[in-house]
């Protein structure tokens, strides 16, 4: 150990861009217990205030070290010890360099620098093999392509003081800029020939993941006809070897999945590169940078056809090429009975207007948790005025949930708030029957018509919550949308003003919304125009969220249509849906909604979701 303590700010500058697997990091806000991906931020010289865990693998699903986690929380601080003497000996044996650091409650970490990045595959097996010997190896960073990181020296502790070394800084620089050859991993990966055999057979004897086999839910964007299993191993790299004996196995599924579902070789390239899909991307890091395009486009050619012969038995049903993507019945947008037909009087779209301006001066009542929900839950309603042309809206509960990322038990709690509120925004016309949802009818209080009516309309089509918001929460949101509707630069404070909600809320959100390029500031903060609200959920994973949400809604849906076909006289005669039949767990959503519809707009479709 070291005999000069050296700065906390001086080990993270020198050392972390050095083994991080990309230039990212991720901050805990919650005191060190988790490091969610909305706090992620590109990584700087500067020592983050927060505990900060750096990102282990690249977009290529490649890492730069190899990062060993003895945690003293398994079998005590003289276990942790034990093993990390035991490793150092191994690692002394097969030549290999590493740098060491310790924590304050009593855990070491292991940082193996490689001159040659290596895949996921053969990273996460390298560790696993190690796990096998050692009791306080944590396996988890190199198990998750996506999430994996790990404190690097300098970074705050969840207990109070840094991450230190345990040897001098000179001495750690040293390894990290004069890395382990390639010739020193494979000697190690030979040491470990027998564990590593071991790791990959105990991981055959595992059963597949039942979530896996779920089929792909229709309505979403091209990208995700795909099946699930294919999009899961594009993005995390995780396969069945009992169905794929090796990574190239699983990479030629990948690619013909994609060629399938209609994408074209420029969608995979672009995927890969944007890190979007970094499991696919690793599966190429066996070939030197210059010849993986080359391969890639050999697997296309394979991928096509293979496609293509089995585009020549029409009579065999193929799934993934079955388009889900058609443009829904029109939802009904007048009183239940009446015409179906989508209302189109202009009358219908200046009180919608006029009702966006009610909302905006009325918002200041909803400024806690609980009301953050509800302004969402309205601009649900507000969107799906705009896609029906009418005041009048029969959208279910499970409907409004997939659009506003909430449970459908939560939708309907605010729902019930919003009616009984004393100037209500929404009130309920008819409580819902059958595979008929509830109908609401929009209303402007008469307190606030005046004014909504003489303020000036606002442009485009009011959002319910964008998919990428998930993941970044109700504040980003609406500070993104406060900005995406503004003429001019907005100063932190115009924000607060214009959205009512706190400065420090408003703050961590700006910050968040920066941090994923989605806004930058100059004279004051605006939306970059060139970041993908989509592309960023992808990345984050949300799409899969929404499909596996619209799944299950759908499954409920088929059940609830079940019960009504073999109680559709006892329907007729129940008043209310307090009676006797399982309303609140079947009620659906009606039959001329597509729920996808909310999440993922087809081209050319009228409402401007994203």
């Amino acid at each position: 150990m070291s005999t000069l303590r050296d700065e906390p700010s001086q080990l993270w500058s020198s050392l972390a861009p050095l083994l991080a697997g990309q230039p990212r990091v991720r901050l805990s806000k919650d005191g060190g217990r988790s490091y969610p991906q909305r706090f992620e931020r590109d990584l700087t010289p500067g020592l983050p205030s927060y505990p900060a865990a750096v990102r282990i693998f690249g977009r290529d699903g490649t890492c730069a070290a190899i990062f060993l986690d003895f945690d003293s929380s398994i079998a005590g601080v003289d276990w942790v010890e034990a093993d990390v003497r035991a490793a150092q000996s191994l690692l002394h044996s097969v030549g290999a360099r590493w740098i060491e650091d310790y924590s304050p409650n009593g855990g070491r970490h292991l940082y193996i620098p490689l001159a040659q990045r290596v895949s996921f595959s053969e990273a996460r097996d390298l560790v696993e093999a190690l796990g096998a010997r050692f009791r306080t190896l944590d396996k988890t960073p190199h198990q998750n392509l996506l999430h994996g990181c790990m404190r690097t020296p300098g970074s705050p502790h969840k207990r109070g003081g840094h991450q230190m070394l345990a040897m001098s800084l000179s001495m750690a620089y040293d390894v990290a800029r004069r890395r382990n050859s390639a010739d020193v991993w494979r000697a190690l990966t030979a040491e470990l020939a027998r564990d590593i055999a071991a790791a990959r057979a105990y991981r055959m004897e595992q059963a597949a993941p039942a979530a896996l086999e779920a089929p792909a839910p229709a309505g979403v964007e091209q990208t995700l006809r795909m099946s699930r299993a294919m999009q899961r191993i594009a993005v995390t790299g995780l396969y069945e070897v009992n169905r794929y004996q090796s990574d190239s196995e699983a990479r030629q599924g990948v690619i013909a999945g994609a060629a399938a579902a209609g994408l074209a070789i420029t969608d995979v390239q672009r995927r890969m590169k944007q890190g979007l899909w970094p499991g696919l991307a690793s599966f190429y890091a066996r070939y030197p940078a210059r010849h993986r395009a080359a391969a890639l486009q050999r697997d296309w050619r394979k991928a096509l056809s293979f496609v293509q012969r089995n585009q020549d038995h029409p009579h065999e049903k193929n799934n993934v090429r079955i388009s889900p993507t058609s443009e829904p019945p029109t939802q009904a947008g007048g009183l239940r009975g009446g015409n179906s037909a989508v209302l189109t009087d202009d009358n219908e779209h200046r009180f919608i207007r006029s009702w966006r301006n009610a909302l905006s001066l009325m918002e200041s009542r909803y400024q806690n948790r609980a009301g953050m929900a509800r302004r969402m839950v309205l601009r649900a309603l507000g969107e799906a005025a705009h896609k029906s042309a009418s005041r009048h809206i029969e959208f279910g509960d499970r409907a409004l949930a997939v659009a506003t990322g909430m449970d459908h038990t939560t939708v309907g709690f605010h729902l019930r708030a919003l009616r009984a509120e004393t100037d209500p925004l929404v009130v309920l016309l008819e409580a819902g029957r059958g595979t008929k949802g509830d109908l609401y009818m929009l209303t402007i209080p008469e307190a606030t018509l005046k004014a909504a009516q003489e303020l000036p309309w606002k442009k485009g089509k009011v959002h319910a919550l964008r998919p990428v918001f998930r993941e970044l929460g109700l504040p980003a949101a609406f500070v993104y949308e406060a900005l995406e509707n503004s003429p001019v630069p907005l100063s932190t404070m115009d924000v607060v003003r214009t959205i009512g909600l706190s400065r420090t809320a408003v703050t961590e959100a700006l910050d968040m919304l920066a941090a994923w390029n989605l806004i930058s500031r100059t004279t004051g903060w605006s939306v970059v125009p060139g970041t993908s609200l989509n592309t960023l959920a992808e990345y984050f994973g949300v799409l899969e969220a929404v499909a596996a949400q619209i799944h299950t809604y759908r499954i409920q849906r088929a059940q609830w249509r079940e019960w009504l076909s073999r109680h559709a006289n006892v329907v007729l005669l129940l008043p209310a849906p307090e009676d006797d039949y399982p309303w609140e767990n079947f009620e659906g959503p009606p039959d001329e909604l597509s729920l996808a519809d909310l999440a993922f707009p087809a081209k050319g479709r009228a409402a401007r979701v994203c």
